[in-house]
């Protein structure tokens, strides 16, 4: 293997874990890679890097030898993160690198990750740490960083940590080598992309329209509404990957509102509207509001009612003032758009527990979600009503339809 075949960026601390890089950058280039070394440490490094700490301290706002001078180690972790997020994506830009791996504990990790979640989405990013195996969410956000549990401290090479750092390396070289483009013998490129949002009481509706619109010649991908799925999809809708949105689940919306554990954050909703780019909406599973375990629902919601989707998730209804308010939020985000969009409201139902007969058959809570969407919305965005429940065909079959109709006129 040549090493034009790909360069592969380490970055970290090399005043403590010098000889560790040193070891996983002879791996590399042994492997037929080129590297490229970028210190983020604050002492005098064990391992020459290509790109030394003071050039990372100067992109973030700071100066090295007043950070080697007072010692604060919070602020240097602080100056270090901001310059790998400023310069990472500058030299990626350049073809400085095609990859990026590092290794280090709670300090080389934050300063690692700011830098990786800086970097476009399908970059190979690997994060060997100490911190790994437990909640890393801070440090991932909504970025593709693969973290790797470092079993034991990153301190010396041994049996453990160097099994450890070979595959960690392994990894990331595999990762370079599989590209970023579409699996053999596909030729999806020049697919418009259709970001589409399913949970579990969607999933029906979903899978009807994505057989339709990729019989059009739609890329559909699906997002799971997790909360951290919604805030990926809004930012690639930010970035430019979406061409159409088919949003016709919310309930991250409900989580946000009312204090679910799958909130999204208060932009949802806002890239298709920011972008330009038509989409079709509607209100799917905004019934239910998402806890864990029944233990883990707050006592404020006592008396409320519930229905358990599995044993680690428990479902809450949503009230008639909470769809209310719901509705009006729906209808401000959707009025902020300058693309075109239409919403669907599915009369019978917002998901498979919610249709006649089902526990969370609530018709009055629905009634007030539509009416406040109707009421709020923007006269020229066109409001189709139907009465079926969201996972009938019919219902999403004709999503689907208007959704092809409005792409054909963008």
């Amino acid at each position: 293997m040549s090493q034009k075949t790909g360069i592969i960026a380490l970055i970290g601390t090399l005043d403590t874990k010098g000889h560790e890089y040193g070891f996983l950058r002879r791996y590399i280039e042994n492997r037929g890679f080129s590297t490229l070394l970028i210190d983020t440490g604050t002492g005098a490094p064990l391992t020459e890097p290509d790109i030394d700490r003071a050039t990372i301290a100067q992109a973030g706002g700071g100066d090295i030898v007043e950070i080697e001078k007072t010692r604060d180690r919070g602020h240097a972790v602080e100056i270090m993160s901001r310059g790998a997020a400023a310069l990472l994506p500058k030299l990626y830009g350049k073809g400085a690198f095609h990859a990026i791996i590092g290794l280090g504990g709670g300090g080389g990790t934050s300063i690692a990750c700011s830098g990786m979640r800086a970097l476009p989405f399908g970059v190979p990013k690997v994060m060997v740490s100490t911190l790994a195996g437990r909640d890393v969410s801070g440090y991932i956000g909504i970025s593709d960083i693969i973290m790797v549990p470092s079993i034991v401290d990153i301190a010396g090479i041994n049996r453990l940590s160097g099994g450890v750092l070979r595959r960690a390396a392994a990894a990331v070289c595999g990762m370079v080598g599989a590209g970023n483009g579409a699996a053999a013998g596909e030729n999806r490129e020049a697919a418009p992309v259709i970001a589409a949002t399913m949970f579990g009481n969607t999933t029906p509706a979903v899978e009807t329209a994505r057989k339709i619109l990729e019989s059009e010649g739609f890329e559909i991908v699906v997002f799971p509404c997790s909360g951290t799925s919604g805030k990926t999809m809004e930012s690639l809708i930010g970035s430019g990957h979406i061409s159409g949105v088919f949003d016709i689940t919310l309930t991250e919306w409900a989580d946000e509102l009312v204090g679910g554990v799958l909130a999204a954050g208060r932009e949802r909703l806002d890239g298709a509207a920011k972008a330009g780019i038509p989409q079709v909406v509607a209100p799917g599973c905004l019934d239910m509001v998402n806890f864990w375990e029944p233990d883990t629902v707050p006592d404020r919601f006592h008396g409320r009612l519930f229905y358990r989707h599995n044993p680690n998730v428990t479902l809450m209804r949503t009230t008639v003032e909470e769809n209310r308010k719901l509705g009006q939020i729906i209808a401000r985000k959707l009025n902020a758009g300058t693309g075109k969009t239409a919403v669907f409201l599915p009369l019978r139902g917002l998901s498979m527990i919610d249709a006649p007969g089902g526990p969370f058959w609530r018709p009055e809570a629905d009634r007030e979600l539509f009416n406040a969407i109707k009421t709020n919305l923007r006269r020229d965005i066109p409001v189709i009503e139907m009465d079926n429940n969201i996972n009938d065909p019919a219902f999403a079959g004709r999503c689907a339809e208007k959704l092809i109709e409005l792409m054909s006129e963008n």
